[in-house]
């Protein structure tokens, strides 16, 4: 397979190959093409014009793309560029409505061209679009500026909704299949879609706030032709301060968030990491007050989790 012969290819050494005659060259020229793609648009949305090394644009479209009776090589490229970037623009503004909300548009925008530019979509599915944005706020805790937690605690709350809008659902166990089990041999597998959420804001709350207030958006068809524009939003008052635990979970195909004590968010922790029943009760009640009916509390929490299907055979 002959590619595109670049009029100034004396010039400078090929990026792509002249042929592809073997697996490495297909890589070589998906490599190229991926890396084209990634390039961040310019300030009026278009591809840029310079590649890496500072080599013309059109002169690297040219070595793989052919041009046709109506677009040059860097027009056409430019189109896989422009629909790439304002369809995974578009996702990531839908799927972080509350860090929008916290950073407001344009700051938000901002962070989502950088991020998309450091951790470009590598998955089948847009679902994973976001899996690091957690990582690269740390990494870079001047794009939020002072709020930081607050951010950081919206991104991992978004993020535990992607996971349990689609995330593994294992045969769940009902509390039947758990009696007479000694809780001190007992280990209790917790569904892989649930998250739970040591928060130090009320952002469960604050995320519905948020919803109500959202301007409905149109459905992003297959092929954008413009990124997300920044717009006026109404704005939702910032949560304050107060510790808060969360699980984050699905229910007969809806997602629920489910406020958590301190006690049952330790214990649901515990049993996570495949400790006991009886030494993660132990666990939770470290420090517990002693004038509560905690045997009570205990199997009331059991008997919920049960019922929602949370509890499936542990697995080390």
């Amino acid at each position: 397979m002959k590619l595109s012969k670049p009029r100034n290819s004396s010039k400078a050494t090929r990026l792509s190959p002249p042929e592809i005659k073997s697996l490495k060259d297909l890589r070589d020229v998906q490599r190229l093409m991926a890396g084209a793609l990634f390039m961040p648009l310019n300030a009026q949305d278009g591809m840029q014009t310079r590649w890496t090394d500072g080599r013309r644009m059109a002169d690297v479209a040219e070595e793989f793309i052919k041009p046709n009776d109506r677009l040059t090589s860097f027009e056409r490229l430019e189109i896989y560029s422009r629909s790439y970037w304002f369809r995974v623009l578009d996702c990531f503004y839908d799927d972080y409505p509350g860090l929008r909300a916290v950073l407001g548009q344009r700051t938000f925008m901002k962070l989502a061209e950088a991020y998309l530019a450091k951790y470009p979509s590598a998955s089948f599915t847009l679902r994973n679009l976001g899996s690091r944005l957690e990582k690269f706020i740390r990494d870079e805790p001047e794009r939020v500026g002072r709020k930081l937690d607050l951010a950081l605690d919206v991104v991992r709350f978004e993020w535990a909704q992607v996971v349990a809008f689609d995330g593994l659902a294992k045969s769940p166990l009902h509390i039947d299949e758990l009696l007479g089990a000694d809780p001190g041999k007992l280990q209790l597998g917790l569904q892989p879609y649930i998250t739970f959420l040591a928060l130090d804001f009320p952002v469960d709350d604050f995320m519905l706030a948020v919803k109500k207030h959202d301007a409905l958006r149109s459905e992003a068809s297959n092929a954008k032709t413009s990124a997300p524009k920044t717009t006026h939003q109404k704005n939702v008052a910032l949560p304050k301060r107060e510790k808060t635990f969360v699980a984050v979970h699905r229910h007969d195909c809806a997602l629920y968030y489910k406020r958590l004590t301190p006690e049952s968010y330790k214990l649901l922790s515990a049993l996570r990491k495949g400790v006991n029943v009886n030494d993660a009760c132990a666990r939770a009640l470290r420090g517990a007050s002693p004038s509560a009916d905690w045997a009570a509390k205990i199997k009331t929490w059991f008997q919920n989790w049960s019922s929602l299907g949370w509890f499936c055979k542990f697995e080390k």
